[in-house]
Order: C-alpha cells, then structure tokens, then sequence
C-alpha cells in the first residue's frame, strides 16, 4: 500500500510538471516560475500611483513644463470637486502603466507563447504578453492596454526562468498616469519596459521595475511596483464600472445623478446644462 501511494504521489508531481495545450503541445511547467494565486499592490498606507515609493502628492515626475501646466489645472479643477483630467470616473480604461499600478486584483497564466495577467476589475483590460519571439505589429490598431512582447530570462542558471523582461507599444489615449489627472502625451508613442521577479527572500513578493518613455518627460521614469500574493481564501468578484455610476459628462461638464434620479451638479456654482433641445414646462401659479 505504501508503495502504491508513492507511485500515486510520482505521478501526480508529473503531472503538476507538464500539461497539454489544446493544440495538444506539451508545457513544462517546472521551467516556469510559481506566480499562481491572486496578487495585489503591497499595502503602504497610500492609494495606487505609479512611484509607490513616493505619497501621491509628492511623486516628482519629470514633467515636461507643458504637462506640468496640465497638470497643476487639473488639480485645481479636483480641489473645487471635479475629476481634473481622470478620465477613469467614465469607465475609461486606466490604460498602461496605470494598471499595473495595484489598482485591481490580478493573476498570472503561463503558455510557451504568450502570459496573460487577467484583471478582476473590467475596465482594467487583460494582457496579453507574446514570449514566442515576435516582432511588433504594423499598422494594428491601438489599444489602452497595448501590444506587449516578452522574453522569459533564467538569471540564475538553474534551468528555471525566473525573469519575465517586457517591452509595451502601441497604446491609445486620453492615459494618465494616476487619479490627479497627471498627463501622458497627446501622441501616444509611449514605450513602457518591466522586468517582473519574485523576491528572493519572500516568494509572495513580485517585483516589476518599471520604465515608462513618455513624451510629457523629459526623461525616462523608472520606478519598482511590488505586488503581494494572496493564495487563501481567494474569491474574484465581478467589478463592473458602469454599474451604479450616476456621472454624465455633456459638453465637457461633469453632473451626476442624484438619489432622486435627478440631474444635479458636481461644483459649486456650476451651470446646468443647455436643455434647448427639450421642450420646456411653462411655470406654473398658484
């Protein structure tokens, strides 16, 4: 019986090993990383921003003067109550490197070809990470996640990867880079590299150093994210955005719906929407 038992236990750590695509490919598994369980940004007492070594007030970016300008309205706009130039109030996805930023729970999928890193909130789209060594598109069309081609690296000679490299092109707009509004380009032509590893002395520890190349800098801006890995108790909810969001932008103002269903306004002394296209009740006297 105990020999039975330890054939059974072989077998099912070979199992664990490989696995089978649908294509009917074989995966080994024990070249990969474990990266299994849910991960979230390591909690610092903040909200998600892109230098999480840094509060949200106080990131220094290297701001071209231009974006600084942009930036600097938006946090005027959001200390008199408006959302600045954070589109996210919309359910406009948060785009790269803005998800990566903790925002959302997220998980690791291995394949020889591609990793996918799958986001429990909706806006926040899933990545697709090709490792099968191809070259950027042309002339596809842009997306808020982007097209992000990797190269899984064994750093230390074991046999085993332990590094995944990425290099992310061919974003769309409006992005920022956190809730203040901060800009990126108007052009779009950022370039985002990572380098994801786990700690050496806590596996649930992931590191990315990230690098984002960005027209609104005036030089590349590196920083390191850490994620935490949660492998008990995990439970995925469905995060939809649009549930429940009472804002209505027109014309460019901001208004949201009140209890009452009513149309109401976000700031002080804002004006209410033109209604010439409504036909409007006579006041009435008692």
């Amino acid at each position: 019986m105990l020999l039975y038992g330890s054939s059974f236990a072989a077998i099912a750590l070979t199992a664990a090993l490989w696995a089978v695509t649908a294509h009917g490919q074989v995966i080994d598994l024990g070249k990969y990383p474990d990266w299994s369980g849910q991960w979230l940004r390591v909690t610092d007492g903040g909200v998600p921003r892109y230098d999480p070594s840094k509060p949200l007030a106080q990131q220094e970016a290297p701001l071209k003067p231009e974006y600084r300008v942009r930036h600097e309205a938006s946090l005027r706009d959001q200390a008199a109550g408006g959302f600045g130039f954070d589109t996210h109030y919309a359910c406009v996805p948060m785009g790269m490197p803005r998800q990566m930023s903790g925002v959302s729970f997220m998980e690791f999928l291995f394949s020889p070809n591609v990793t996918h890193i799958l986001f429990e909130l909706t806006t926040t789209h899933t990545r697709r990470i090709y490792t099968d060594g191809r070259d950027f598109p042309k002339n596809q069309e842009p997306t808020f996640v982007g097209y992000s081609i990797g190269k899984w690296l064994d750093t230390d000679g074991d046999g085993r990867y332990d590094t995944l490299e990425v290099e992310t092109r061919n974003l769309r707009g409006p992005r920022q880079w956190d809730l203040t509004g901060m800009p990126m380009a108007d052009d779009n032509a950022t370039v985002i590299r990572e380098r994801l590893f786990l700690d050496k002395t806590n596996r649930d520890i992931l590191h990315n150093e990230l690098t984002t190349i960005d027209n609104s800098l005036t030089r590349p801006w590196t920083v390191m994210k850490n994620y935490q890995r949660r492998t008990e108790n995990i439970t995925w909810e469905e995060n939809n955005c649009v549930e429940g969001n009472v804002y209505i932008t027109i014309n460019k103002q901001v208004y949201f719906v009140g209890s009452d269903g009513l149309l109401m306004p976000q700031k002080k002394d804002q004006p209410p929407p033109d209604l010439h296209h409504f036909k409007q009740r006579e006041a009435h006297n008692p």
